[in-house]
């Protein structure tokens, strides 16, 4: 899913943090102590988890409203959720979930097995064209075995569908509530749905009826869309926000170092990359695409992009992982790129239009290094930064260049499979890359639960794609919000999610 940029801090947005006018300071009253308000950069493109696609708002509010088999921990280790408990067969081809008893969903229909096999029959359905159907083509058959244990049948032997079952699009629907899905939705969640003003905000109340005991510790959550960090910033400074989410890079360290609030900060697997698109001219010549992955400085275009909030690497697998090859972090090769793109017939170089998500600085600013960084082999980059609704719908997959985002996953293959296989999802929606000893490499690691041959495998997938691959992932991002000092008991998730299962608001 592709993370949602940060917004561009504007004139207007610098003039509203004079006043943050739109946001009214809440009373100081006791009931208001309980009602959390969190401000988000977009709004949601759909209120159904199968189709999720763009994040930070969506995500977050379905972590408040439904549940997954599984969930990830700020350490990502996977840790129960509506499964109690799993086991594996020995050949990894059978995983049976142990469902927790006496849940209920926010309408009072008991969960039970049943709505595990129509919410993964759903993220199968090509119909629906849910993200995360790639990542179960592994799955063969899901089926109840009894009302609370499901058991899910695989065509290999696959380690990682514990993961899987974490995933953002995964959470349990029913489908007793299908026809409210889009419009009030209904989860087993910590909170229930209340109602989504578009553009505005989405307001959640407390489920007195959760499984888990005290959770969750407030009676509201007001989610609300602001596009301009520079008025979320005002409203957090002011009182009218308790938490801002995903704060940019350039304003960072200019809040931490304020009196008022709190920043809290972690390294993420969210990539920002320079996509090729294969399917067109003229990168569907690999000495094109090499020769512009020779151009890029990955450390010195991390730090004009992040301001030292992220690291770069060489594929979404993130250098804090086990796996990472930091020896593949090469320096600019500006001679071996005028040699490719000479045989490749641009001895004169060319002009190219590079398109660019709006309302995200990093990514303009990593968008205005490559350009400079072109001119030395003869290339003309012409920007063409676009607004981000309209890049989604328009732009994505659909031009020949450009640079993106997405949010990071958990396991190598859920990092990888989806955007480079040739089958992958993303693949197919973003760039068209197709490569055999790729899809080899891919099929063989997945199939392994043998931890040393996974880094063998995907040690040589990332050689390969440093110099074959449809693009060049440069930075991973670190994942930062805005606090107010009221905020207790919360953590930032290296996955970007804000729980607030947990938070109380101190007095």
């Amino acid at each position: 899913m592709r993370a949602s940029g940060n917004p561009r801090i504007t004139r207007r947005g610098v003039l509203a943090m004079a006043g943050a006018a739109a946001l009214p300071v809440p009373l100081a009253t006791a009931a208001e102590q309980s009602v959390i308000r969190i401000a988000y950069p977009a709004a949601v493109a759909t209120l159904d988890p199968a189709k999720f696609r763009v994040g930070g708002l969506e995500y977050n509010y379905a972590l408040c409203v439904f549940n997954r088999l599984t969930k990830q921990d700020t350490k990502l280790q996977v840790q129960p959720d509506l499964a109690e408990s799993w086991d594996a067969s020995e050949d990894l081809k059978v995983w049976t979930f142990h469902l927790r008893p006496g849940v209920k969903f926010h309408n009072g229909k008991a969960f039970d097995a049943s709505d595990v096999v129509f919410t993964y029959g759903r993220l199968q359905d090509k119909d629906v064209g849910s993200v995360l159907r790639a990542a179960l083509s592994v799955v063969t058959k899901v089926e109840a075995v009894d009302p609370l244990t499901v058991r899910f049948t695989l065509s290999i032997p696959y380690a990682d569908l514990p993961a899987v079952t974490a995933g953002y699009q995964s959470m349990i629907v029913s489908e007793s509530a299908m026809d409210t899905l889009t419009t009030r939705p209904i989860g087993t969640g910590p909170f229930r749905f209340v109602e989504y003003r578009p553009g505005d905000q989405m307001v959640l109340e407390k489920n007195p009826a959760y499984f888990l005991p005290g959770v969750p510790k407030l009676d509201r959550a007001i989610l609300r869309v602001i596009p301009e960090y520079t008025t979320a910033v005002a409203g957090l400074e002011s009182g009218a926000l308790d938490i801002v989410y995903d704060i940019p890079p350039e304003l960072t360290d200019k809040l931490r170092r304020g009196s008022n609030v709190l920043v809290d900060e972690v390294a993420t697997g969210q990539w920002q990359g320079i996509v090729m698109n294969n399917a067109f001219k003229p990168f569907d010549d690999p000495r094109v695409r090499e020769a512009f992955i020779k151009l890029v400085d990955k450390p010195t275009f991390t730090d004009i992009a992040t301001f030292g909030h992220g690291a770069p690497t060489v594929t979404p697998i993130p250098p804090g992982h086990p796996y990472f090859r930091k020896d593949l972090l090469a320096a600019p090769d500006i001679a071996g790129a005028k040699k490719l793109l000479a045989d490749a017939g641009f001895a004169n170089g060319m002009t190219i239009e590079m398109f660019v998500p709006g309302s995200a600085p990093p990514m303009e600013r990593l968008a205005t290094a490559f350009r400079d960084a072109a001119k030395q082999v003869g290339v003309k980059v012409e920007l063409r930064v676009v607004p981000p609704d309209k890049f989604d719908a328009e732009m994505e997959g659909k031009v020949p260049f450009n640079v993106d985002n997405f949010f990071g996953r958990t396991t190598p293959d859920l990092m990888l499979y989806a955007w480079y296989h040739s089958t992958g999802s993303w693949n197919n929606t973003l760039w068209h890359y197709n490569n055999p000893e790729v899809d080899k490499i891919l099929d063989t690691a997945r199939a392994t639960g043998d931890k040393s041959k996974q880094a063998e495998l995907y040690g040589k997938f990332q050689e390969i794609v440093a110099k074959d691959g449809p693009g060049s992932i440069v930075y991973v991002t670190n994942f930062a919000c805005g606090l107010s000092k009221k905020v207790q008991n919360f953590a930032a998730s290296p996955l970007m999610f804000v729980d607030i299962s947990n938070v109380t608001l101190a007095t």
